[in-house]
């Protein structure tokens, strides 16, 4: 079955930039102003743009002198890295790539690690900074490697500006951040692998916007536990798309807004669970295109192995502008385990089949709401 879903695209104000958020995100000190405190420039620490030489101790000793107040520089050129970085304790402080940063090593967990730290930025100031992870190294031949970004415990932040290529494994993670903007980024990689998580994120009061990526498994994802985001403007290809999930025991996922998604043969609304415990509740997808997406609109309690618990309460989710047209639902038949009716329902769906209505003009949808109540299963066992 293929699904097209269609929206039409608004103007925002910038009032609306506050719908799902529940106080203001990004730096409190602008990376001029830090960069006018204190530069450091990695070439200054021996960073040598020959594509060769470990560029990983110039930026861990630049990080040293200029994590506090700063600005660590990485001007344009190719560097390989060699070393699994740490970048911790920063505080008021910018990194800006207008480089590349090329994978040089088989590191463990992830390339590039920030953590515990407040009112920092990391962004490309030409729009050409690129982390290259050379993942096809590990990938054509079925294994993994490291991922390319961690974000962990970081608040009053910003991320921005640059591309993530290639990643041997999941490409950026936001582990426990508050407060956060993370926008004009792409992510590239190889289109048909699991295990490639372009945006994992979870937290509290995040803006995710301007977004594109191509790649294997999830494009934009919130997991547990995680409140008050707005996710918009997202482009996702070939990819598992703007999800919530998978979700396991004591999830905690409230207030999230997704809205203005495309989606190319990626899935748009998708909630998934393990049969876990917790609750989500208050979400929102709104102004949806998807082309060829397997499960355009779906909550899913079965997903992956199944951990034996209660199940995630879901609660208040809404689907807005989001009429879908050419689905078919041949032999689908739903039906109570405890009682002796059930009412199935359609809402802004075309097509034939249960109680779909028919769509006579794809490009003048009107919304509507049909209920059918049935009586008797109507499966009749092959």
């Amino acid at each position: 079955m293929q699904v097209k879903l269609f929206y039409t695209l608004a103007l925002w104000a910038p009032i609306l930039v506050s719908a799902q958020l529940s106080g203001s995100v990004g730096p409190l000190v602008d990376f001029k102003t830090k960069a006018k405190n204190k530069t450091c420039d990695i070439t200054d620490y021996g960073a040598v743009a020959d594509g060769k030489t470990d560029v990983g101790p110039a930026i861990l000793d630049a990080w040293g002198n200029c994590s506090t107040g700063g600005l660590i520089y990485v001007p344009p050129g190719t560097y390989s890295l060699a070393t699994d970085l740490e970048l911790k304790h920063g505080e008021s402080t910018a990194f800006q790539l207008d480089g590349v940063l090329a994978r040089g090593h088989e590191g463990s967990y992830q390339l590039i690690l920030v953590r515990n730290c407040h009112d920092c930025e990391f962004f490309s100031g030409n729009s050409q900074g690129v982390v290259q992870g050379y993942g096809y190294e590990y990938l054509q031949d079925g294994n993994y490697g490291e991922r390319l970004f961690r974000f962990q415990d970081v608040s009053d932040f910003s991320v921005h500006g640059f591309a993530a290529i290639d990643s041997p494994a999941y490409y950026l993670v936001f582990d426990t951040v508050s407060n956060g903007e993370i926008y004009n980024l792409l992510v590239r990689g190889i289109a048909d692998l699991g295990m490639t998580d372009a945006f994992d994120i979870w937290g509290q009061n995040v803006w995710v916007h301007d977004i594109e990526v191509t790649n294997g498994d999830e494009c934009v994802t919130v997991k547990s536990p995680a409140s008050d985001f707005l996710i918009e403007n997202i482009y996702c290809n070939l990819s598992g798309g703007t999800a919530i999930g998978s979700l396991g025991t004591g999830t905690n996922i409230s207030n999230i807004h997704y809205r203005n998604l495309y989606m190319n043969q990626a899935d748009a609304c998708y909630l998934k669970t393990h049969n876990g415990d917790g609750i989500v509740k208050n979400i929102v997808w709104e102004n949806v295109i998807v082309h060829g997406g397997p499960y355009p609109l779906a909550v899913n309690e079965a997903w992956g192995k199944d951990v034996g618990s209660t199940g995630v309460q879901v609660q208040n989710l809404t689907f807005r502008d989001v009429p879908c047209y050419d689905i078919t639902l041949d032999n689908v038949n739903l039906w109570t385990e405890d009682g002796d009716y059930v009412e199935w329902s359609c809402a802004n769906a075309y097509g034939s089949g249960a109680c779909l209505q028919e769509a006579k003009d794809t490009g003048d949808l009107a919304t509507y709401t049909t209920a059918v109540t049935v009586t008797a299963t109507p499966y009749v066992q092959p």
